[in-house]
């Protein structure tokens, strides 16, 4: 498999701006090294700015490639590339999948995923506006064979639109659809040979240990290791209710990370170094109640999970970013036989032994829109620390109003998925 061919642009015309990739396409698979090269499926992903254009962008770009046949996406206030970031102006990002016409299927709500097709994991793209969007993402997730799904919620200050376009133009269902969509999920699913390493980042910094949820009525979290919920979170921040402004601040600087209750061996939610693995979801505090000593989430909480208070700051956000970069490396080294990937894992796939290193042919990055520019001291800063510490790969992403991994629902997180084949 040959690095994917990809492009980003931004231009105020749509029609430049993809003139502009469709050149720098073009370019890439001209290269000698990429003859071999046919790609079927493509990734693309536009600003907000160019939301109105979605369908007149996707008529075009799909008639000046015609071997690709296969198209998803969707909008973001932002979108990324390698070492790029785009907010607030027009943009699009393409990337062109080299894959097995057999080993993926575009979906969307109008013509979902059949039975057919054995889906292995998909890239999820979803409308916020979505009724019972958790739901349907578990629903989604149970269609494949890991339960793995990554992608985002789109994010657009207009029209929040998705593309899902496969074969001669028209998929079967969609009626006279031309594979810009609104509403639902849409996406491609990926068969058992598509291999892929997935990781999630949250960029926060622990404050506190681990507890245990005690006592909770829905969102409401009433006791931490059998005392008072409160009385742990001022003692964990070291501030007292005397000095009501302080604590306030800090409070409002702090978030929860929480995991369900533990089931195997690994009954820590905070993992050894200090960050929080893909099974915690990262939430907001929502209020304090005096009266009960009590702290109100922005989650509804189970008696026997586990919380661990944390602060997000541009260093923790960098170092977790760094650190999910460094695992994906780590994994694509050269190795005698793999231990047993974690049940639900993309990995899971892989064969016991692999004759040498595997490379990284193309990679997507979901992150939050509340992550991009300043949360990481800088324009571009996030594609910045991704590159430095994941190579000069192919990338294209979007800046999302809501992160997927596994079949959870994120929040000010990144997920990062590459695919890879054998060096």
């Amino acid at each position: 498999m040959k690095a994917f061919p990809y492009a980003h642009a931004t231009h105020p015309q749509w029609q430049m701006a993809s003139s502009l990739v469709l050149a720098q396409l073009r370019a890439q698979m001209a290269n000698p090294a990429q003859q071999a090269c046919v790609p079927t499926l493509a990734l693309l992903y536009i600003t907000d700015h160019y939301a109105s254009a979605a369908q007149d962008i996707l008529d075009y770009l799909s008639a000046e490639l015609p071997t690709v046949t296969d198209w998803s996406g969707t909008v973001g206030i932002g979108i990324a590339s390698n070492n790029v970031e785009y907010f607030d102006e027009p943009a699009l990002a393409v990337m062109l999948l080299d894959l097995p016409a057999d080993q993926y299927r575009v979906f969307s709500g109008v013509a979902p995923l059949g039975m057919a097709f054995e889906a292995h994991t998909a890239l999820v793209h979803a409308d916020g506006s979505t009724a019972e969007l958790g739901e349907l993402l578990h629903d989604m997730a149970s269609r494949t064979d890991t339960g793995y799904l990554f992608g985002g919620v789109s994010s657009s200050r207009g029209a929040s639109v998705q593309f899902a376009l496969a074969g001669d133009g028209n998929m079967r269902g969609q009626g006279h659809a031309r594979g810009v969509f609104s509403g639902g999920l849409s996406g491609v699913a990926f068969g058992p040979d598509v291999a892929l390493v997935s990781r999630v980042t949250q960029g926060c910094k622990p404050v506190s240990v681990t507890r245990v949820v005690t006592d909770a009525q829905d969102n409401v979290v009433i006791s931490l290791d059998d005392g008072p919920a409160l009385d742990a979170l001022l003692e964990d921040l070291q501030v007292s209710l005397q000095r009501p402004q302080e604590a306030l601040q800090a409070v409002r600087a702090t978030l929860v990370g929480l995991a369900q209750p533990p089931t195997g061996s690994d009954s820590a939610a905070v993992r050894k170094t200090g960050n929080f693995g893909s099974d915690v979801l990262v939430r907001h505090i929502l209020g304090l109640d005096p009266t009960r000593r009590a702290i109100a989430l922005s989650e509804t909480v189970q008696v026997g999970g586990q919380l661990a208070f944390c602060q997000r700051n541009v260093q923790a956000a960098r170092a977790d970013l760094t650190r999910i970069c460094a695992e994906i490396r780590e994994e694509l080294e050269p190795i005698e036989a793999l231990e047993p990937a974690t049940a639900g894992h993309p990995s899971a796939a892989q064969p016991a032994s692999l004759p040498g290193s595997r490379h990284i042919a193309g990679a997507v990055y979901v992150s939050c829109t509340g992550r991009g520019g300043p949360h990481f001291g800088g324009p571009s800063a996030e594609m910045q620390v991704l590159r430095r510490a994941l190579g000069d790969v192919p990338l294209v992403g979007f800046f999302a109003g809501g992160e997927i991994a596994h079949h959870h629902l994120y929040a000010y997180t990144g997920v990062l998925t590459v695919f890879t084949s054998e060096g």
